[in-house]
């Protein structure tokens, strides 16, 4: 399977869907003035490091049954 293939499967895991969404209505709140950019920051770091953590132990974690 070419990398590409690979990295769009991937990227239509839930997770990821839920991260993008998340993502784009954080930054529609902002700019609507809804949220600042103090709130927008915290909301913002808070899912993408989740997002990336989880992202990091899974794939230690095949890396180590290889």
């Amino acid at each position: 399977m070419s990398y590409l293939k690979t990295a769009l499967i991937r990227l239509v895991k839930v997770k990821s869907i839920v991260t993008i969404l998340l993502t784009i209505t954080f930054c529609y709140l902002a700019i609507q003035g809804d949220i600042n950019s103090e709130q927008l920051l915290t909301i913002f770091t808070t899912v993408i490091a989740f997002y990336f953590g989880t992202q990091t132990v899974k794939e230690d974690k095949n890396g180590k049954d290889n």
